[in-house]
This record gives structure tokens, C-alpha cells and sequence, in this order.
């Protein structure tokens, strides 16, 4: 198994899919290598393209308050998306585009071993659920055990900016995130949802 500057040095090389060719800079993910919790979004945007940095904009601005308002920082998680290559126009990742970084992501699953992943929005819950027709709508605020690990679906940071009524669904999303977390941290196991 490779160790992780090996994976790191070879996620900047990249060049398996087109949105290699349009990027600005990789953005493999950051944060803590050994967290209990791993955060995964959609895609880089704009301004984490260019800071070679997940969620550093308006969204990430508020991902980080929202950790904050549960007691974490990013220096305890670790955040990622589902594709290190910002897609055009900020558009969702086509399904070959996420296809051809999923071995990334499960590198960094594997490497970290993260025992929660929340899953911001619908293309990361679609993709690490691996149902191509999860509703974000209709699973958020749920609970699933796959491989061990937990996996909470709530609503990417950006759908609270367009539509603040999220903020609420989310906020109860992490607190109870938070509790299942301290459970966790005190080696107490979790009981699945689904």
C-alpha cells in the first residue's frame, strides 16, 4: 500500500479524465490524515481550483461555521470531494469524470479510515452510497452502515446559501452527527438506521 505523500504525489499527476486538462491546480482534499470524520462534497468550485484547497469559498466559509457551532474544526476532519478537478462551469461531475477519480477516493477512505463520512449533497450521497437514485431530499438526516463505516447524506453547504429554510435540517443533521461522533471517539458503537 502506498503511503499517503506517495498518494498525494500521485492525485497532483493525475491526467485519467478531461477535467485534468481545464484545472488549475489537483485538490486532493484537506485536513486531519487520521480523522474519525471525513466530510465528502461534489466537486472543486472556482476558488478551489485556484487555491488548490476543498471548500475555501462562500461554501466553505459556512461548512466551517458549521463544524464550529459542533465544537470541530478542519484541523479535526477531513474534507474531500468526489472529484479533485474543478468540471466546467462549476457543472456535476459526469459519471465517467467521478468514475475516473473514485480510486482516489477510496484510496483516501482506505488510508484515513474515517469511521463517519458525511456526504454533502446529492452527488457525493449518489456516489457513496452507490445508488444512482438517492434522493438528498428524502435521505438526509438518516444514518447508514456500509463496510463498517457511517454515512450521514445531508445538504451541500451551497443549497443553504440559495435556500436558507436547509439551514435548520442541517444544523439537527450535526448535531446529531456530533453526538454519534463523542459515541464514537469513547469507543461506543453505533446502532445502523439503515
Amino acid at each position: 500500500m502506498e503511503s499517503w505523500p506517495e498518494l498525494v504525489e500521485r492525485a497532483q499527476g493525475c491526467v485519467a479524465c478531461r477535467l485534468a486538462q481545464g484545472r488549475h491546480r489537483v485538490v486532493f482534499g484537506a485536513g486531519n490524515p487520521k480523522a474519525l470524520l471525513m466530510l465528502v462534497g461534489e466537486a472543486p468550485g472556482h476558488d478551489e481550483d485556484l487555491a488548490g484547497e476543498p471548500f475555501v469559498g462562500r461554501a466553505g466559509e459556512l461548512l466551517t461555521r458549521i463544524l464550529a457551532a459542533v465544537a470541530l474544526s478542519r484541523d479535526d476532519v477531513f474534507i474531500t470531494n468526489t472529484v479533485m478537478c474543478r468540471p466546467p462551469n462549476n457543472r456535476p461531475p459526469e459519471p465517467d469524470e467521478q468514475q475516473s477519480c473514485r480510486p482516489f477516493l477510496e484510496a483516501k477512505l482506505a488510508a484515513i479510515e474515517p469511521k463517519m463520512v458525511v456526504t454533502l449533497g446529492a452527488v457525493a450521497t449518489k456516489a457513496l452510497l452507490e445508488d444512482p437514485h438517492a434522493a438528498i431530499t428524502r435521505l438526509r438526516g438518516s444514518r447508514h452502515l456500509r463496510q463498517g463505516r457511517y454515512y450521514y447524506p445531508t445538504f451541500h453547504p451551497a443549497a443553504l446559501l440559495r435556500d436558507p429554510e436547509k439551514k435548520r435540517p442541517v444544523w439537527e443533521d450535526f448535531k446529531r452527527i456530533r453526538r454519534d461522533y463523542d459515541r464514537l471517539q469513547a469507543g461506543l458503537e453505533l446502532e445502523p438506521d439503515a
